[in-house]
């Protein structure tokens, strides 16, 4: 079985044949059980759904921890369900490793906090970058990236603000690919 690494976690890759709707819902309500052990409620709640498990489909979960907006996503597999999976995983990693106080709720915090328009401002990212809207190609975007802070640098001649949202734009794909 292969194995791998999102958020610093190792851990399996499941290997989904058949049941596709039904392991939605069990990941779904995974989710939910997890954020509830630190104290998130039902209603602060919010994880991405679609009709067909089995498509093609970014998977994402939402909440409110401590009074801060949290997001993950996970967009790099070919169907919604491996994306929900590991949404799921990652998930239950970091809750069990704040429950264990091997990380602190800052921490946490930390891994999870997103700006409620992260989605849009990805999409924004992208057109900067020059890449397509749904682009998931590292290389590529460190590719376009180099070649912008090259020309945009302030020591080339080029104007400080440009520079410094290329780089922005930059860092907020390169967190969400990796």
């Amino acid at each position: 079985m292969a194995r791998i690494t999102i958020k610093g976690h190792e851990f399996n890759q499941l290997m989904i044949r058949d049941s596709y709707d039904r392991r939605a819902v069990l990941f779904t309500n995974n989710i939910v059980e997890i954020l509830k052990k630190i104290g998130v409620v039902d209603d602060d709640i919010d994880i991405s759904s679609q009709k067909v498990a089995r498509l093609k489909g970014d998977a994402f979960a939402s909440w409110y921890f401590d009074g801060q907006y949290m997001y993950f996503s996970y967009k790099l597999s070919n169907k919604y369900i491996d994306n929900l999976y590991i949404v799921s995983k990652v998930i239950e990693l970091e809750v069990k490793s704040l429950l264990n106080e091997e990380i602190t709720a800052d921490e946490f915090i930390r891994h999870f906090y997103e700006d409620k328009d992260i989605e849009k401002m990805r999409k924004e990212a992208r057109e900067l970058l020059g890449v397509e809207e749904g682009c998931l190609d590292l290389e590529l975007i460190n590719k376009n990236y180099k070649i912008l802070a090259k020309q945009h640098h302030p020591d080339a001649g080029g104007e400080m603000e440009m520079f410094k949202k290329i780089n922005h734009a930059h860092k907020m794909l390169k967190r969400e690919l990796s």
